[in-house]
């Protein structure tokens, strides 16, 4: 009896044991769940705990009723309990002291030591021949069939599923490019890409150096709806049918808005053969707006020095 309960303590020290060092491991990945992920992952983790303890009362109960039952029945005292058998068979094994003398072997010895032949436990057994099972499936199936990948392989593969997701992030950024959130793409891909739509799509009206024919001039610094990326954006992709300008969206992509609008801001300060005069309203941008308000504040403190040397 002191047995069984000896061996269900170990069992819960073990499993407190390995629980906790779980907690400890997925200490971090909690810290990033919300609260409601967390109240339920401690839900799961009570229940699986009283489920555990449960079944450590079911095998103690089952061990005190037997101990009872052989009390009560001489009958069943003599006759070994589940745990005996299950030891002798699996554990100890079934072997003798004359057994094991038998199995000395007398003609092998080392100076007059004789070396006996241990008996070997069936656990021990079934796990040697269970090894062996495994040796020749893994054989058969990474050198025979050849259908087991190597390690080379493996990581060949990884490689390219993380290409594949690199590229769909990719594809997946460039699809969400709008108005909002648009920059210049200024690389010289991007910018030779943007030279081939602008020329397909915005010569006939704007002329392939930006000067304007039935649509306004694109060198100079006056706009009429915003010369900042963001509104070169928007133009191109919603249009202005008032003005007869169509909207590209159902046409071009986010990224080839993109970049025809990063080529259109190209044109800025470039002299076209014959430029279209100025509409809209003349454009500065923050950069530039920064730049002369430093500028205005500078002359102003020279201008006060001076008039302080003056005085």
């Amino acid at each position: 009896m002191k047995k069984h309960v000896t061996f269900f303590a170990l069992c819960g020290l073990a499993l407190c044991s390995s629980a906790r060092a779980q907690n400890e491991s997925l200490s971090g990945q909690l810290q990033a769940l919300d609260s409601n992920q967390l109240a339920i992952l401690i839900i799961i983790g009570v229940i699986l705990g009283v489920i555990v303890l449960l079944l450590i009362l079911m095998l103690y109960l089952m061990s005190f009723i037997s101990a009872i039952f052989r009390k009560e029945n001489p009958e069943l005292a003599e006759k070994p309990s589940w745990w005996t058998s299950f030891k002798k068979r699996f554990v100890t094994g079934d072997i003798k002291e004359e057994q094991a003398e038998d199995k000395l072997m007398a003609d092998h010895s080392y100076d007059g030591i004789q070396e006996l032949d241990n008996f070997m436990p069936p656990w021990l057994q079934y796990v040697f021949w269970g090894t062996i099972m495994i040796a020749v499936f893994y054989f058969g199936y990474y050198t025979v069939l050849g259908y087991g990948k190597t390690g080379v392989e493996e990581y060949q593969e990884e490689v390219l599923n993380a290409s594949m997701e690199a590229e769909a992030r990719g594809v997946s950024a460039l699809a969400s490019i709008d108005e909002t959130n648009v920059e210049i793409d200024d690389s010289e891909v991007g910018i030779s890409a943007g030279k081939t739509i602008f020329e397909a799509n915005c010569a006939a009206c704007h002329a392939a150096d930006g000067g304007g024919g039935v649509g306004p001039n694109l060198t100079d610094q006056y706009w009429i709806h915003g010369g900042d990326i963001k509104d070169v954006f928007k133009v191109i992709k919603y249009g202005v049918i008032e003005k007869g300008m169509v909207p590209w969206e159902d046409q071009l992509s986010p990224q080839e808005i993109q970049q025809v609008a990063s080529y259109i801001l190209t044109f800025q300060g470039t002299s076209p053969a014959a430029p279209k005069a100025p509409q809209g309203e003349l454009y500065t941008s923050n950069r530039e707006a920064d730049s002369v308000e430093n500028s205005i504040v500078d002359d102003s403190t020279a201008v006060t020095g001076d008039t302080t040397i003056v005085e």
